[in-house]
């Protein structure tokens, strides 16, 4: 054995690569790949070209600063390897409630919060590096690296045409992370999976707002995913095609083929208790800023300011709402009567949408 395939404890790495698998994988991951610790360089090109073009829409994460998000060694000095991890959220959307209405739609990922799930697992890795005296940071949903290219480069899976990571025979259904470390690991000789999507572009017409502008580039100005969670006024333009969604979009993934196969060969579970697929638009609304934050704090929200979720919701109310329903024509009136600029233009909108004009 030579010096470099060993640890400082004698211990073989391609073995404690293998150990580094299965702890993260008895954890709760569905697939985990290594590779190289190497800054990612495709995708820094690609973050500065459409940084350039104005396709990221002011958004901020791993755009900010594309030198740092995809370098793995500016978060971890002497970094050598990334342990990239996938797990996934598939489950079987439920009806909303009969009674309680109006409801708008949480897309799947944030039904709860699997980034919880999938950072603990990662940490089981990292704890086992540590016993061995390397040095790990676990990176998950996090700005300081682009999860998905580094996905991409372990090998878990190839970037489809609605930008998402597809895991062969799997789908796109997965939240994604990463361990950086020092140890020298041996990367996975698999990587990167081949394109699996061939001549098809289902996706690309599925988006309600034509925000996927050609195979595998998004517009994050027309992006209703991104549009919940910038700041300031949604897109008059665009108000209707928000529908009933209050958090992200998942049209892009619901018509994906490779998607609708792993449902065929392996139906979906049904959703939990715990799982939030639906939220109430009227008790969205009634609540303080303090219980607002709170109750979604899985959620992202603009500038951590609770009027952007009354925005979403109010949008969605002039969507989905019955003017004629007594809580809807209340907190209507609510949001009408509130010194806040931002929430009082949407309510208006909503008001004037559902046919309430007398409300303004």
């Amino acid at each position: 054995m030579s010096p470099a395939a060993a640890t400082s404890t004698g211990r073989d790495l391609a073995a404690l690569a293998d150990d580094v698998r299965r702890a993260v994988r008895q954890a709760g991951l569905d697939a985990v790949g290594i590779a190289e610790a190497q800054p990612l360089v495709r995708a820094r090109a690609v973050l500065e070209e459409r940084k350039a073009a104005g396709l990221h829409g002011g958004m901020q994460f791993t755009y900010r600063n594309p030198a740092r998000s995809t370098d793995p060694s500016r978060t971890l000095p002497g970094a050598r390897a990334l342990v990239a991890g996938a797990l996934s959220y598939r489950r079987r959307r439920p009806a909303p409630p009969r009674t309680g209405g109006p409801w708008a739609a949480v897309a799947a990922y944030s039904w709860r919060d699997h980034y919880a799930v999938l950072r603990a697992a990662l940490q089981e890795g990292a704890a086992l590096l540590e016993r061995e005296g390397f040095r790990t940071q676990v990176l998950v949903d996090d700005n300081a690296l682009v999860d998905r290219e580094a996905a991409y480069r372990a090998g878990i899976g190839w970037f489809g045409k609605n930008t998402n990571l597809l895991l062969p025979g799997a789908g796109s259904w997965f939240v994604l992370g990463s361990l950086v470390t020092d140890a020298p690991l041996p990367a996975d000789h698999d990587a990167p999976v081949p394109d699996g999507c061939g001549t098809c572009t289902r996706c690309l017409p599925a988006c309600p707002t034509g925000a996927l502008v050609e195979p595998g580039v998004l517009d994050a100005r027309r992006c209703l995913a991104w549009l919940l969670e910038a700041p300031g006024p949604f897109p008059l333009e665009l108000r209707e095609a928000l529908g009933d969604r209050i958090y992200r979009s998942d049209e892009c993934q619901a018509v994906c083929p490779p998607n609708r196969a792993a449902d065929l060969r392996h139906p979906p579970p049904a959703a939990d208790d715990e799982d939030e697929a639906w939220v109430s638009v009227v008790e969205l609304l009634d609540l303080d800023d303090d219980a607002l934050l709170q109750r979604f704090a899985r959620w992202y929200v603009a500038d951590a300011d609770a009027r952007h979720l009354r925005r979403n919701a109010l949008v969605v109310l002039g969507n989905v709402g019955d003017g004629a329903d007594p809580e809807v024509e209340r907190v209507l009136r609510d949001a009408l009567a509130t010194t806040d600029p931002l929430v009082r233009e949407h309510a208006a909108w909503a008001a004037e949408r559902l046919g309430r004009r007398d409300l303004l």
